[in-house]
């Protein structure tokens, strides 16, 4: 799975630990879940941090959901769900991993 490099090239706000958005780890770094999609900073800027490709989580039977216990983050049309440092996506029947 690779990320693509999109620069977000208006966008001023400055992510954090106290910026309001939503924090996501992924791998060596951090997303920050801002208006339905994530950014990364990235040499000075700020990236659309979006997964290229489509990867099926194997074997994944917990069902996420209201109540499930992980935090929910709103992407696009659909949620994901923060599970064990990634994120997870439902897709025609199984969990994508982001």
């Amino acid at each position: 799975m690779t990320t693509s490099h999109q620069e977000h090239g208006t966008h001023t706000h400055t992510h954090g630990p106290d910026c309001g958005h939503t924090a996501v780890p992924h791998g060596d770094h951090m997303d920050y879940a801002h208006d339905g999609h994530l950014h990364r900073e990235h040499s000075g800027h700020w990236d659309e941090c979006e997964p290229a490709g489509h990867t099926a989580h194997e074997g994944h039977d917990h069902r996420h959901g209201e109540g499930c216990g992980h935090a929910r983050v709103q992407h696009g049309d659909h949620v994901d769900y923060l599970h064990d440092g990634h994120r997870h996506a439902e897709h025609g029947g199984h969990w994508d991993d982001h």
